[in-house]
């Protein structure tokens, strides 16, 4: 297969401009969906939603929630280690075990440090203050992104694909169990992906000069189908919550039962959608940061 060298350059520039898009929609989120009305009113929307069909996926979301515990995190950090080890890869596995430590450490300073005004459209959740980002989510998301970073290019894009899945199921699934607000499932993703980035830049530092990368290893078309994806089910939950912010002038629960499922099924996409999109974003440059020939 023919090498050639990386572009560490162009690699790094891509890597910066990740960090401080994600960083910048970050605040966004936060700033709209905790710091407005109107932001709170589609989130509570949302989560009141969730008791839709509630009695049929209760079970499994317990199921995929209670699996997320300090011991399950540590044991996939541990295993995700292991995978990066044996292929040789040190650099990386000390990178992808920082990238799930960061992420979850800087989501629980920023959920405890970050606060939110209560505007009275949320009573039974008012003395919880803020929830965001999802703690839940975060794990899932983190653990999934590692993992595409430590797996060998020839599976790597199938792991994105079942590892997003993942991660954006379980975002779901906080909103539809309760525990989580849609906007602090979105989020976490991009805490995690902005801990992405600079973990591609800390792996750029430690890269050796003689690094080559395979062309074949960029996989191109499944980051374009998954970023794809990702920005239709982001479109569509724009245009859900475009619709329902007409009737912001009715209490979340006085609504009736198709505004609450367009709240939820459009928060739903909003959450799956943001998870594609973080790792297509991943998908398309880890070739560069994980090179076929370390040098």
């Amino acid at each position: 297969m023919r090498m050639r060298a990386t572009a560490r350059g162009w690699t790094a520039v891509w890597l910066v401009v990740m960090a401080l898009v994600q960083a910048a929609a970050f605040l966004a989120v936060w700033r709209v969906a905790v710091h407005t009305e109107i932001g709170q009113w589609v989130d509570t929307a949302a989560l009141t939603g969730n008791r839709i069909g509630q009695d049929r996926i209760d079970g499994p979301v317990d199921k995929l929630l209670n699996a997320m515990s300090v011991v399950s995190l540590l044991a996939a950090t541990a295993m995700i280690g292991f995978i990066a080890l044996i292929r040789g890869r040190i650099a990386l596995a000390i990178t992808a075990t920082l990238l799930i430590a960061g992420a979850n450490v800087s989501t629980q300073l920023l959920k405890y440090g970050l606060n939110r005004p209560d505007y009275g459209l949320d009573p039974e959740r008012a003395a919880v203050g803020n929830s965001l980002p999802s703690g839940h989510t975060t794990v899932a998301a983190s653990v999934a992104i590692a993992l595409v970073l430590v797996l060998p290019a020839k599976v790597r894009a199938v792991g994105a694909f079942l590892a997003a899945a993942y991660a954006a199921a379980a975002g779901v699934a906080t909103l539809s169990a309760g525990w989580h607000r849609p906007s602090d499932a979105v989020a976490a993703y991009l805490v995690v992906g902005v801990w992405a980035a600079l973990a591609g830049l800390v792996l750029l530092v430690t890269q050796r000069e003689q690094a080559q990368v395979a062309p074949g290893d960029a996989h191109r078309l499944a980051a374009l189908l998954l970023g794809a994806a990702g920005v239709l089910a982001l479109v569509v939950s724009m245009l859900a919550l475009s619709w329902l912010v007409d009737l912001r002038g009715t209490g979340p629960d006085e609504l009736s039962r198709r505004p609450l499922f367009v709240a939820y099924a459009g928060s739903a996409a909003g959450i799956a959608g943001t998870m594609a999109v973080v790792m297509a974003l991943v998908l398309i440059v880890v070739h560069r940061l994980v090179p076929r020939v370390k040098g």
